[in-house]
């Protein structure tokens, strides 16, 4: 069997490349019954999602206990894959007030890769070893590998370098039995079905990566005390926008005046967390620093600490 035989069977396997024969004649019909026949295909990834939620908050216990000692959070993927990990990653700073380097997104092919595909990057587990080998990639890390076919080779070489550094993996896939989630510790596998298009992962199964990384994300940054209950308590305020939000928080947790907002929020150079801790707890902002310090910055017990 030739390699492009050999690979067109893999892909006539794959859940997510399959063919519905019920859409055939999508082109013929019009507009609005296109995009209500589309709009239904996306209404079932949701459940998708919560058939897996045991698994997804199992990962994210074992990514937050990792991430507590200096462990960074790493997504590796491919095409549609490999970008909706760059943005998961490209948001946690100005949302959690993450250092850029806490939680990466890597892409086969580069930054290029994001708006351009990049020829073959995807079929190469080498290139995933050496851009994890220039990150110095250690034990205490967690790399997420994300891919809809579940074997991409990039993604997959991802993981199984990751495991031979000591570091969490996770594998992410929109395909069950895949060969990526048999390599990781913790497999994920969203079986989304066949796409609206044929082929096309960019559409379900994106989805459903996107909705799995918020979830990762998000959830392991709740366990790290980046919020307060739902408040974005650590969110870093680097326009007029985040600043209106940045009062608004502590308005809300504390139910302070204005005036008391702006003095405290003047008193802890801006940061939320530090005013909410002035205003509830009574302490000055050396005093409110030091106690989130003690406190690994979980704003709960740091509150405790100062009543």
């Amino acid at each position: 069997m030739t390699a492009h035989a050999e690979l067109r069977a893999q892909l006539d396997a794959l859940t997510t490349e399959a063919f519905r024969p019920d859409l055939a004649e999508i082109d013929r019909l019009p507009t609005l019954d296109i995009v209500r026949l589309m709009n239904a295909e996306d209404a079932t990834v949701p459940a998708a999602v919560a058939a897996r939620l045991p698994q997804i908050a199992t990962a994210v216990d074992a990514i937050a206990a990792r991430m507590a000692r200096g462990g960074r959070l790493l997504y590796a993927g491919a095409g549609t894959a490999g970008r909706m990990g760059v943005l998961d990653a490209s948001e946690c700073p100005p949302t959690f007030n993450t250092d850029p380097h806490q939680v990466v997104g890597l892409i086969a092919g580069g930054p290029t890769a994001m708006v351009k595909a990049v020829e073959g990057a995807e079929d190469s587990a080498d290139l995933a070893v050496d851009d994890l080998t220039a990150l110095d990639l250690t034990a205490t890390d967690t790399v997420i590998g994300v891919s809809a076919s579940g074997r991409t080779p990039y993604a997959i070489g991802a993981v199984e370098f990751a495991r031979t550094r000591g570091a969490l993996t996770v594998g992410l896939s929109c395909n069950a039995g895949s060969a990526l989630a048999t390599a990781a510790e913790h497999g994920i596998e969203v079986v989304v079905g066949p796409e609206f298009l044929t082929g096309s992962t960019r559409l379900k199964a994106g989805t459903a990566q996107k909705l799995v990384l918020n979830l990762i994300s998000t959830v392991t940054m709740i366990r790290l005390g980046k919020t307060y209950g739902n408040l974005m308590v650590d969110v870093r305020a680097t326009n007029e926008k985040l600043r209106a939000r940045s009062r608004r928080i502590v308005a809300l947790a504390t139910g302070a005046p204005d005036e008391e907002i702006e003095a405290a929020l003047a008193a802890t150079d801006g940061e939320v967390k530090n005013a909410v801790l002035v205003i509830l707890g009574g302490v000055d902002a050396p005093t409110a620093a030091a106690l989130l310090t003690e406190a690994d910055g979980h704003l709960r017990e740091a509150l405790t600490r100062a009543r």
